[in-house]
């Protein structure tokens, strides 16, 4: 293990500084990206002795595989322990209330189904036999129970009855869809009348008993889909009851935010909503271990899915619930009890960072644990916070640093012998004022081949969202030492309606859209330059996806001579079918201030599409055919114009593909796109 302590900043420059001490080294690819090994489950031990995380691995021939490994952190300069090969992959690891064994979910026998194993020898037994997956699951705190969240049709009374419908759809002959309500569909799924459903069951033995759907007839998604997990559901300590976030049925799914906090019993019953008051999103329902608090994230603006996450905290023996540091101008994106039940462990967003932040929750003071890089919080044990943590230079690796910010230790060395070779560029946060000459952030990043005194081509990263950022992390998509090792100098800027610098500064580009957004782009690139005249800001190319590629369209018709070439990635190009045809109605509306037959001025103000007489440059567009978030056709009209007008131009169409690149091979065609096209355009 390494051990440090020295402060954030000085981790930062050195690990960059590191980079450059093996002179043989070469520059960061995306065959290299590929081919990292990557973290994909991880879990401590309630004592804090044992960590146990899952890896998924490919060889210099191509081999993958996925096993969990074991470490001791009762040990100085513990090895790894691997301690499963079987082929399908083990994720979604806990550990048992006794820290003996492992609960994992697998898919050995066909189907993902729950297994245990002991930690202390033989193979994993098969816990769950159901007729459908387990798609995830949480244990209650005494592992006596289980949540279990399988896919089912709401008026079906039986497992059977719901896999008997998903054959027969299956192996139908026909194929139309037919729907009486939106959603018909999200992200990059049609809606096929089936709903994520919560069962609980107990766990007798290495069995488990007939689970119960304690969310029989729900009409809406628990969890919600695309990108919430069993984080939205909690057993309460006593293990009688069960919380989770969910939307009420309703036929209002697409344009509300409304998501509530549901309390049933374990058996099954009467559902009670503990937060009915609230018509703005409510998450991740968080229990003290002697069950006196329930803690929860809560926004406050209906229809508004980028609010401020305030903490909530209930009193469950008063009643009374309270906002806790209501003055922190930060949004959590997690939260858990520390050991004493007074303290919440909360990750924000945090200036370019993902920070871990302390919370007294009796006086609402905030102290940051450790914030440099991106860091998703693991556990509080022994005086310590176990976290993940990825920079610009580093992939996911686990960390651990005493709640003093104290002795800072790397765990885990996932990529230490790949990374071995690899040159990546020197990065560093700047400022600058922007918009309203108020201070803005960014980051630039040297190419990997840099030299004093030689000028480099910018590639330009526009971040999507809007409400987003690119920051102190490392990407598996938009990895930004990419383009360092092919030679650009990389700037990265954090404009007005970027989070983790306020929910003002957030708020501000809502019904702006083109414009605080579009001065601080410009600022920010004429800035860089001066402050790094290593920079040919004038030889420089701009890159963005969803909203970065709403961007590049904007720039197209307001910045048009900006930039030797462009690159859209699901950028959006005319705000007004954009409108008909997102499935979630709730973002169009909440930003541009109703439905577009409410407030079309605006949606007309800001529309790419009615300033195509002023485009000039060459761009690539890219779309994915799955995307619903935004249709391919926006990708399409784009180019259409580019092509119809004589404007060097291509476009590169994926057909199973969403709004993201996710398969590796599809990764490396993108790169090898978006590369050659710039090369092609600017001067290197």
């Amino acid at each position: 293990m390494i051990k440090t302590t020295l402060t954030s900043a000085a981790i930062a420059l050195a690990l960059s500084a590191s980079a450059f001490a093996d002179t043989a080294a070469k520059p960061f690819t995306v065959q290299d990206l590929v081919n990292l090994n990557k973290l994909h489950s991880y879990a401590i031990s309630s004592d804090g002795n044992t960590l146990v995380y899952g890896v998924s691995k490919k060889d210099e021939k191509g081999n993958k595989s996925s096993d969990l490994y074991l470490l001791d952190l009762t040990k100085a300069n513990a090895k790894p322990r691997q301690i499963t090969s079987a082929k399908s992959t083990e994720h979604n690891v806990q550990f048992a209330k006794d820290n003996k064994s492992i609960y994992f979910l697998a898919a050995r026998n066909g189907s993902s189904q729950l297994y245990n194993l002991s930690l202390t020898g033989g193979e994993a037994l098969q816990v769950s036999n159901l007729a459908l997956d387990v798609d995830d699951y949480k244990l209650s705190d005494n592992s006596k129970q289980v949540a279990l969240s399988i896919r089912v049709f709401p008026k079906c009374d039986t497992l059977a009855c719901s896999k008997e419908k998903f054959e027969k759809v299956k192996n139908s002959k026909q194929t139309g869809r037919s729907y009486d309500q939106l959603m018909v569909r999200h992200w990059d799924t049609w809606f096929d009348h089936a709903r994520n459903h919560l069962f609980v069951a107990s766990i007798e033995g290495n069995k488990l008993s007939k689970p119960i759907d304690v969310t029989k007839g729900l009409d809406t998604e628990t969890p919600p889909k695309p990108f919430s997990g069993m984080e939205e559901v909690s057993f309460t300590p006593d293990g009688k009851y069960l919380v989770y976030s969910a939307k009420a049925p309703s036929k209002d799914q697409a344009w509300t935010t409304n998501y509530d906090l549901w309390k049933v019993p374990v058996t099954g019953g009467e559902t009670v909503n503990l937060t009915k008051e609230n018509k703005a999103w409510d998450a991740q329902p968080t229990f003290s271990s002697d069950g006196r608090y329930m803690a929860y994230l809560a926004m406050k603006r209906p229809g508004f899915e980028a609010d401020r996450y305030a903490i909530m905290l209930t009193d469950t023996v008063t009643g009374q619930t309270k906002e806790v540091a209501p003055l922190w101008d930060r949004s959590p994106s997690s939260i858990q009890f520390g050991d004493n039940n007074q303290t919440l462990y909360a990750t924000a967003q945090d200036v370019g960072q993902v920070s871990i932040f302390e919370i007294n929750t009796q006086f609402g003071d905030v102290r940051k644990v450790y914030g440099s890089g991106y860091n998703s919080l693991i556990g509080i044990h022994n005086g310590k916070a176990y976290f993940s943590h990825t920079s610009l230079s580093q992939p996911r690796d686990i960390w651990s640093v005493n709640l003093d910010g104290d002795q800072l230790t790397q765990l885990t060395h996932l990529n230490q012998q790949k990374l071995k070779k690899i040159k990546f560029g020197e990065y560093q946060q700047f400022k600058f004022k922007g918009w309203s000459d108020e201070e803005v952030h960014g980051y630039w990043i040297k190419p990997a081949n840099y030299k004093e005194g030689e000028k480099y081509p910018v590639a330009f990263l526009v971040h999507g969202g809007p409400q987003g950022s690119f920051g102190n992390g490392f990407s598996g998509r938009w990895n930004a030492q990419l383009w360092a090792g092919a030679g650009y100098g990389v700037v990265m800027v954090d404009f007005h309606g970027s989070t983790g610098y306020g929910q003002k500064f957030t708020d501000s580009i809502t019904k702006d859209w083109g414009g605080k957004p579009l001065v601080d782009l410009k600022k920010g690139l004429k800035a860089v330059g001066q402050q790094q005249p290593w920079l040919d800001v004038n030889n420089a190319c701009a890159l963005g996806g969803s909203y970065g590629g709403y961007m590049m369209n904007w720039i197209e018709g307001k910045w048009s001579d900006g930039f030797k070439c462009l690159v859209n990635h699901a950028g959006l190009f005319d705000m007004r079918s954009m409108y008909y045809v997102t499935e979630e109605l709730w973002f169009p509306e909440h930003e541009f201030g109703g439905q577009y037959k409410e407030n079309k001025e605006l949606y007309e103000k800001f529309n790419p599409a009615n300033y195509v007489e002023n485009w000039k440059t060459p761009m690539l567009v890219i779309h994915g055919e799955k995307d619903f978030r935004v249709p391919y056709g926006q990708g399409l009209a784009a180019f259409s114009y580019l092509q119809r007008n004589n404007i060097p131009s291509e476009l590169l169409i994926f057909p199973d593909e969403n709004h993201w690149i996710l398969n590796p091979n599809n990764l490396e065609q993108w790169y090898a796109h978006v590369l050659g096209w710039l090369d092609r355009w600017a001067q290197k």
